[in-house]
């Protein structure tokens, strides 16, 4: 028997509880230090008090967690710049420029970022009494800014000079997520552009068939958005070497993914 410390008055202890009779199968189990709960009925007080309030408990922790992963996958309203997340997965083949502007309309609008005006970094060559079209000229102004409000450039100028903001930790898809880089599995760092360092198209005319084109016996130029790895000019975002083909596989091959960079304008 146990004993209050003043007074020596006879304390019951609390029983503890323990799982119900196998002649109730529908009762609640709960074993002692096993955190364990199954509903049923005959539930004495103590036991159905301790099952509301752990459904209670629970209940507000998923809905905490689908609402924390529902604002994760919004984008910061000022987002105006991202790599896509994913290509269309036919390689170089985008539709031409239309199709490829409609693929970072579509990213952007499942992250709540659709009523902006997206255009990707793409250039294009002069084409059946068309004229070439230069990337830099196709995205607006500025400034920039990534998934997460970062500023990546503030002007053409600034985007296509060495003091812009663009990096592995910046250049973020539109999810506000990295992309995988040099050192990385796999790595995804080539970004297809069909332009120069200056943002003009390719002078080796390097743009996959102005982005209609799978074919294993073409290129596009490319960048590496983390800045770093192989070719003429490794560092380059935009303009790093060209790629072994326009297939996706062959863009995979030289460590990209058929990804590209998207712009508003507006």
């Amino acid at each position: 028997m146990e004993y209050e410390a003043l007074g020596r008055r006879p304390v019951t202890p609390i029983p503890a509880l323990v799982e119900q009779p196998s002649s109730c199968p529908d009762y609640t189990r709960l074993a002692a230090g096993s955190g364990r709960v199954t509903l049923g009925g005959g539930l004495n007080k103590a036991t159905r008090g301790y099952s509301m309030n752990t459904r209670f408990v629970l209940t507000a922790a998923i809905a905490a967690l689908a609402s924390t992963q529902a604002w994760s996958q919004e984008a910061h309203p000022d987002m105006s710049f991202f790599i896509t997340s994913e290509g269309p997965g036919n390689g170089a083949d985008l539709g031409g420029l239309e199709g490829a502007d409609e693929h970072c309309t579509q990213l952007a609008e499942a992250v709540g970022a659709g009523d902006k005006t997206w255009r990707a970094y793409l250039s294009t060559t002069a084409s059946e009494g068309e004229p070439a079209v230069n990337a830099r000229d196709r995205i607006g102004e500025g400034p920039w800014h990534n998934a997460m409000g970062v500023v990546v450039a503030e002007s053409v100028e600034d985007l296509h000079s060495e003091d812009n903001n663009l990096g592995k930790e910046t250049s973020l898809s539109e999810k506000g997520e990295q992309i995988n880089g040099r050192g990385d599995t796999p790595n995804m760092h080539d970004i297809i552009t069909g332009s120069q360092a200056d943002g003009t198209v390719s002078a080796a005319g390097n743009t996959c068939g102005n982005w209609t084109s799978s074919a294993s016996d073409g290129s596009t130029e490319v960048g590496h958005h983390d800045r770093q790895g192989g070719g003429a000019d490794p560092t380059s975002w935009n303009a790093a070497h060209g790629s072994r083909g326009c297939g996706q596989a062959d863009l995979q091959g030289t460590g990209g993914n058929g990804l590209f960079y998207c712009f508003a304008i507006d």
